[in-house]
């Protein structure tokens, strides 16, 4: 039975939940968060550096942001990495220190967000599907080869069918608070 694996099967279904996550933490739903900046790549030193690694990223109000950048020469290519990230943010640099401040969603905005945020979960559905269908394929070829029983291909069947359903339920918790969160005024 060794193409088939339950605990294999789950971590590559949570691994997809997380995927979703990351992807709502760089969502903007109106207040301040330092995963909105998660997506933004600085160009320092001669390559992209992830901007949480050239800086520490805090929250001083529900709608500001601030990096206090560590080298005072990367001001300049942190602020333009932000306002070319395409998230709608306009950075005030004060010397080593830049501050953010995240403006009012509008409904149109708000609109847009939300049905990002519906496109992300489904991608994460999709991949827990394909999830499921690997696991049932190893489940019926074990079978076939004689590694397993039809009873324990049924049981373990089941139990692939349990940890799908539990990952869509939570995948869609995930959704229905992210969207909560940006309609709320």
């Amino acid at each position: 039975m060794s193409a088939f694996s339950l605990k294999d099967i789950e971590k590559r279904m949570d691994g997809a939940v997380e995927a979703l996550k990351k992807e709502f933490a760089g969502l903007r739903a109106g207040r301040a968060s330092a995963g909105l900046l998660d997506p933004v790549k600085v160009d320092a030193y001669g390559s992209l550096t992830p901007i949480n690694q050239v800086g520490t990223i805090g929250t001083p109000e529900a709608r500001m942001l601030s990096i206090q950048v560590w080298d005072r020469n990367l001001a300049g290519a942190v602020d333009k990495a932000i306002r070319n990230a395409g998230l709608g943010l306009n950075p005030v640099m004060e010397g080593a220190m830049i501050r953010i401040p995240i403006p009012p969603l509008n409904e149109e905005r708000r609109a847009e967000l939300a049905k990002t945020a519906g496109a992300y979960s489904e991608q994460a559905r999709v991949a827990v599907r394909n999830v499921r269908r690997d696991g049932m394929d190893a489940l019926k070829k074990a079978e076939k080869d004689g590694d397993m029983s039809e009873d324990e291909h049924k049981k373990f069947a089941d139990l692939v069918q349990k940890a799908t359903d539990n990952r869509i339920g939570e995948i869609d918790a995930l959704l229905a608070t992210k969207q909560e969160e940006i309609t709320q005024v």
